[in-house]
């Protein structure tokens, strides 16, 4: 819809709102860092998403906070992966103040990284998963 409605560069509505859709595109990885450095970043996305389909479907990570977090990261850099192969670049269309603009990949890649990292601290701190832990190992 961006590419359609929006030409490169533009941005709806006025720049003095907060939050304008926007109409960039990004040949690189987060934050525009390795510009034109498309193949190496698909191949990074496919080891990524094999990485995740590995843990997602793995039983030692059957908590619903960590299955919900690699789907997120599946569903976000899944999204980036197609648009790079089939056009060499994602869209960039969601912006706010002093933030480079984004996309909705990036946001679940985002969201789906603080919610792994939320639930691993949650799990350490657990004393109950510590415990069930020890029982799992032959101790306690």
């Amino acid at each position: 819809m961006v590419r359609g409605a929006l030409e490169l560069g533009a941005s709806w509505p006025a720049s003095d709102w907060p939050v304008r859709i926007v109409h960039y595109t990004n040949s690189g990885a987060a934050f525009g860092l390795f510009q034109d450095a498309g193949p190496l970043l698909a191949v990074a996305s496919l080891a990524g998403v094999a990485l995740i389909l590995l843990y997602l479907f793995s039983p030692e990570f059957a908590e619903t906070p960590v299955r919900l977090a690699l789907a997120l990261m599946l569903g976000g850099a899944g999204g980036n992966l197609v648009d790079r192969v089939i056009r060499g670049e994602v869209v960039d269309f969601l912006k706010v103040p002093h933030w480079p603009a984004f996309n909705v990949a990036d946001s679940a890649i985002t969201i789906g990284v603080l919610l792994l990292i939320w639930s691993a601290l949650y799990r350490s701190s657990d004393p109950e998963n510590e415990s069930n832990s020890e029982l799992r190992n032959g101790g306690g």
